[in-house]
Order: structure tokens, then C-alpha cells, then sequence
């Protein structure tokens, strides 16, 4: 989407590394509460899934979202003031997140799209078709289990988000099925 609206973006992991090294730093018996996930996991995905649900990782990752928030606030009203477009995308930007930054920085600055994927046997068949370099699932994931754990996982993260986005009323796609339609009319709705 980036690249074909000519936008620059940001993954909102990155925003979130600068705000976990900030609260390891200063903060650091407040870390695991902050950022659950990260102190639910293991050396791989097969021992964090193996130790957790997917319902009680995708608690974490929710969680874990709103400590980034105030990372995404000052990455957001650095580019509004330099009069900067930008796409800032993950899983911590979320409909609450979004709801907050347009009442305190204005409608007018900010376009809201979420997107998700909540069939599980769809989300493994199309994981194994990944060309992604690094994917984080590939990579640290050895048992087929933990494969559909992980999809579990993130459908539960898609219901959430879905559930979210109706509150606040914003435009949620579900990307499972006409994946490139879908990314025709993401671009429509960000492009304005």
C-alpha cells in the first residue's frame, strides 16, 4: 500500500523497540507488566505456544499494544508538524489508538484502516506460500501445532480488532478471501 500511494511507513515494532529500551532503562521493575508478551516468550514460537494459549498471547499483545501508544503519539505529531504523510502500521496501532490521536490531533490528520485475517486453515495454508525474509513464524517454528496456534492467535487479535473498529467506527477488511481486491480498496480508503 506504502508504494503504491507513494507514502512513507513505519512498523509500529520499531516504535515499540525505542519505548522498551526507554522503560528498560529507567522503568525497569515496571517491564514485564508493560510488555507481556515479551516476558511470555520462549526461545521459539513452539515453547511459547507449548506454555501459553493463543487466547492468553493475544491478551499480551494487546496489552503490550497500549505501552506503545505514547511512542506512536510522538512519532505522529513529529510528522504532522513537519507536514509529513506517513503510513504507520502493526499490530500496537489499535482502534483505540487511532480514536485518541484523531480527538487530540484532528480528523483531518488521520486516515484509519484495519485490517485483518481470521481464518485459521487459510492463514497456515497461505503462511507456507511466505516469501517474507525473516518472517518471525517461519523462522523460530519448527511443530506444525504451533503453526495453527500462532493463526489461532492472531484470529483472536482480528476478532478484537474487528470488535474495536465497529466501536469507534472504523472500516475493518478482512483479508482471508480476494486478498488483492481487498488491497484495492484499502488503498481507495487511505488514499481519501
Amino acid at each position: 500500500m506504502a508504494k503504491k500511494l507513494g507514502i512513507q511507513w513505519v512498523a509500529s515494532d520499531t516504535l515499540e523497540v525505542v519505548a522498551m529500551d526507554y522503560v528498560w532503562k529507567y522503568a525497569p521493575k515496571k517491564f514485564d507488566g508493560l510488555y507481556p508478551h515479551r516476558a511470555m516468550k520462549g526461545e521459539t514460537n513452539d515453547e511459547t505456544y507449548n506454555l501459553f494459549s493463543p487466547k492468553q498471547i493475544a491478551k499480551g499483545y494487546i496489552k503490550q499494544a497500549k505501552a506503545t501508544y505514547g511512542a506512536i503519539d510522538m512519532f505522529s505529531i513529529c510528522e504532522i508538524t513537519d507536514g509529513n504523510d506517513y503510513i504507520i502500521e502493526g499490530y500496537h496501532v489499535t482502534p483505540e489508538l487511532a480514536a485518541r490521536l484523531m480527538k487530540k490531533y484532528g480528523r483531518k490528520h488521520f486516515r484509519s484502516l484495519f485490517i485483518v485475517k481470521e481464518n485459521v486453515e487459510k492463514f497456515v495454508r497461505d503462511l507456507k506460500k511466505s516469501t517474507t525474509p525473516n518472517d518471525w513464524i517461519l523462522k523460530k517454528t519448527k511443530e506444525k501445532e504451533t503453526l495453527y496456534k500462532i493463526a489461532e492467535m492472531i484470529s483472536e487479535y482480528g476478532k478484537f480488532f474487528t470488535k474495536e473498529a465497529k466501536k469507534h467506527g472504523f472500516k475493518v477488511l478482512n483479508m482471508d478471501e480476494n486478498f488483492e481486491t481487498n488491497l484495492k480498496k484499502a488503498i481507495t480508503v487511505l488514499a481519501g
